[in-house]
C-alpha cells in the first residue's frame, strides 16, 4: 500500500487517453482471475467503460464475456458501468 504524499504542484497529470488503458487493464484483471477470483460482471463493466473511452479491442473482449454470461449478469454489468460514469 502506498504510504506517502503527492506534490500536486509538480505532479504530471495522466493523459486523458491513458484512462481507456486503465479501464481495459481492470477488465483484464477480473476476466483473468489475477485476484484469485474471476468476476465476469466486473470484467464486462470495465471492458464496457474502456470501449466507451475509445479502446476498440475492449469491444471484442466484452462480447466474448457476454457469450458466457446470463442476461441478468449483463444487465448488472451495464448498471454498474452507468453508476461508475455518473460518479466519475
Amino acid at each position: 500500500m502506498f504510504q506517502g504524499t503527492f506534490d500536486l504542484e509538480t505532479a504530471t497529470p495522466i493523459d486523458a487517453t491513458a484512462l481507456s488503458d486503465v479501464l481495459f487493464e481492470r477488465g483484464l484483471y477480473w476476466a483473468s482471475g489475477r485476484s484469485g477470483l474471476v468476476d465476469l460482471v466486473a470484467a464486462h463493466k470495465w471492458f464496457n467503460l474502456a470501449a466507451l473511452k475509445g479502446r476498440r479491442d475492449a469491444i471484442a473482449h466484452r462480447q466474448e464475456l457476454a457469450a458466457q454470461m446470463s442476461n441478468d449478469e449483463i444487465a448488472a454489468a451495464q448498471r454498474e458501468a452507468r453508476a461508475w460514469i455518473t460518479m466519475h
